[in-house]
């Protein structure tokens, strides 16, 4: 068990940067904790830990504080844990490939297991059926199972595959935990379905379904039988069922509505909607009974918590002000909410995990999300906010490196990935990891960036490699400005569309940069908005509408395609990619790399055998900021 958690013993300095700075590992390699969970009675806390490479599960009681389980998943990649009980785990994990006879891409694809505590036996849901088969089906969940108590019996439902007349297609399973995991089928499905929602008895309520080229989404409501109870037009965003209503039993659903999601309210038998009112960014349930219970927002870099009970909100409040000035979210709670796992992210300190006992109004730290680093060696965060060329107000966080006076820095533009996402104030390992070589890093909310409203996200529609990439540079333009960094030293680094921009930044916005480095960019715009298409993906219609409306018409992708435009460069370029990635094809950066060559540019290629589009493996993830640190230390030094 100690082992998996020596994670800072470990640690092997690796580059350059201030000498009292903690090694690349530190920040690079995975979390030492990765997630958490409750038992529903409290009593038994499962969590993930890595050694930054290795995975393992380990359950621990909580009054002795004992490991009393512990599970060595080795290299598979956990997306998730929750209890079914207080006898069993389930552990969702994922892998990348085909599924064979199934109308879908290469993806990742998601697998289920439950952990009998008593019989320490593993049991993946949805293959062995126990003693026997149900109808032609493959071992793929669609997502976490859901889990219901049901008689006092321990239920998952799982979204799986099942074929029917040779299609495969998205069925609705029961499983029962207890029962050597016997499973039943519930519902077929139908050619387009794409979720299921079951009451808190375990009675079928809902379904969607989504046909891409029809451009039509529509909502089924099971009522002694399965009868439809909307159906509307989706060419780009689609509605999606949210789960069980404050009452446990109405059906909670949101609609797009330009860039804020509205919710409606319909009730059991699929009759009467509410009036639709703002969602949420994020919607909390209840494990035991499954209703909706509270909801996050989230505003510019403020997060609200409201719970609707009253005892609920107070417990959270006490929550907070037991960790002032950190940034506390909720991992999960025992059934009578009165212990509680929270995730605390101190700006000092970093990120780390919490127990709390209200009953003993107690404490106790679980162990820090990055087991080797110290307060010396978070690097102090900061926001900024500036204008573009345009006069668009645009935000952002600049990390400082630690005990450098903030003028004439080296810096890194690191941009994020989506493009609808957006950076926040907490900790981020790769801008950290970059800090404490001595850089300056900027993350803009560049237009487009999610979670600043409508008109901000739809001001990127149409701007990949424009305004989107000059937002970037503006923000370097500012910094300049303010004397805070040398604008001769500026360096691009970014993964996803973040990759792109560096690309861009070399390609289609000359002068700023010294050099770039791109992690799984898109560089062949019309080739990528093409790549589900010949993938055989049943969703390619719609990706191909939500592409072109952030990249622009067609005729004009060859103009702002890094790869098209390599004669262009004029900086040194590295390329990273990931085999396995299923989100931007590996041969994105390949097209990029003979580009560059052929132009006769300067280009390195690194690639990550067996990574996904998210550096979910350690060793990989490691060897790609070890790559990009060396890179901007050999073209773009820090002292």
């Amino acid at each position: 068990m100690k082992a998996w958690l020596r994670v800072a013993a470990a640690m092997v300095a690796v580059g350059g940067g201030p000498a009292m700075a903690a090694p690349l590992e530190a920040y690079g390699r995975l979390p030492a904790i990765e997630t958490a969970a409750l038992s529903p009675d409290g009593a038994m806390l499962a969590y993930s830990v890595t050694d930054g490479e290795k995975r393992a599960i380990i359950i621990k009681d909580l009054e002795t504080g004992a490991n009393i389980r512990g599970l060595n998943v080795g290299e598979h990649k956990i997306r998730g844990i929750a209890w079914a009980g207080s006898n069993h785990l389930i552990i969702t994990q994922s892998s990348t490939g085909y599924i064979p006879f199934v109308e879908s891409a290469r993806g990742e694809w998601f697998l289920a297991i439950d952990y009998n505590l008593t019989k320490k036996t593993l049991h993946p849901l949805n293959a062995t059926f126990g003693s026997r088969q149900v109808g032609d089906t493959l071992n793929v969940v669609g997502g976490p199972p859901e889990i219901r108590i049901i008689g006092g019996r321990p239920i998952a439902f799982t979204k799986g595959v099942m074929f029917v007349n040779q299609r495969g297609q998205t069925s609705l399973f029961k499983v029962d935990l207890d029962r050597d995991d016997v499973t039943d089928l519930v519902d077929e499905g139908r050619p387009h379905t794409d979720n299921f929602l079951v009451d808190a008895q375990g009675n079928p309520l809902a379904a969607s379904e989504y046909d891409a080229v029809k451009k039509q989404w529509v909502l089924r409501i099971f009522h002694g039988v399965w009868h439809t109870a909307q159906s509307i037009d989706a060419p780009i965003e689609r509605p999606a069922i949210l789960g069980l209503g404050r009452d446990g039993a109405s059906i909670e659903v949101g609609f797009p509505n330009g860039g804020h999601e509205m919710l409606r309210e319909l009730s059991p038998d699929g009759t009467k909607w509410t009036d639709p009112a703002p969602a949420p960014d994020r919607m909390i349930y209840d494990d035991a009974s499954h209703r909706w219970i509270g909801q996050v927002f989230q505003a510019g870099d403020e997060t609200r918590v409201e719970f609707f009970d009253p005892t609920d909100q107070k417990i959270w409040r006490a929550l907070n002000a037991a960790y002032p000035g950190d940034r506390v979210s909720l991992v999960s709670a025992s059934d009578d909410h009165r212990k509680f796992v929270l995730r605390v992210d101190s700006l000092t300190d970093g990120p780390a995990f919490a127990f709390v006992d209200i009953n003993t109004k107690k404490g106790s730290w679980i162990g820090a999300e990055y087991a080797g680093l110290k307060a010396a060696d978070i690097s102090p965060v900061q926001p900024v906010s500036f204008k573009a060329a345009d006069g668009l107000a645009l935000t952002g966080y600049l990390t400082l490196p630690r005990g450098a006076p903030a003028k004439g820095l080296p810096l890194v533009v690191l941009p994020h990935g989506g493009p609808a996402a957006r950076d926040e104030p907490g900790f981020d390992w790769w801008s950290q990891a970059l800090a404490s070589r001595g850089y300056a890093v900027l993350r803009v909310n560049y237009r487009g960036s999610f979670g600043y409203g409508w008109d901000f996200q739809s001001a990127g529609f149409g701007q990949w490699g424009r305004r989107m990439q000059t937002d970037l540079s503006d923000g370097v333009r500012y910094l300049s400005a303010q004397g805070t960094i040398d604008p001769k030293r500026v360096c691009i680094v970014g993964g996803s569309y973040g990759g792109y921009a560096a690309l861009a930044g070399a390609t289609l916005d000359p002068g700023v940069y010294r050099c770039a480095a791109s992690l799984a960019g898109p560089a062949d715009l019309a080739r990528m908005i093409d790549y589900p298409k010949f993938e055989g993906s049943s969703d390619a219609a719609a990706a191909e509408r939500y592409w072109l409306r952030y990249m622009g018409p067609r005729e004009g992708l060859a103009a702002i395609s890094p790869a098209q435009q390599a004669a262009k460069a004029t900086i040194p370029i590295l390329l990273i990619h990931g085999k396995d990635d299923t989100v931007v094809p590996y041969e994105q950066s390949q097209i990029m790399a003979d580009a560059l060559r052929k132009a006769g540019k300067p280009v390195d290629f690194v690639t990550l055998n067996k990574e996904d589009h998210w550096l979910s493996q350690g060793a990989t993830r490691l060897q790609m900021l070890q790559a990009v640190v060396a890179f901007l230390e050999k073209n773009n030094p820090p002292n």
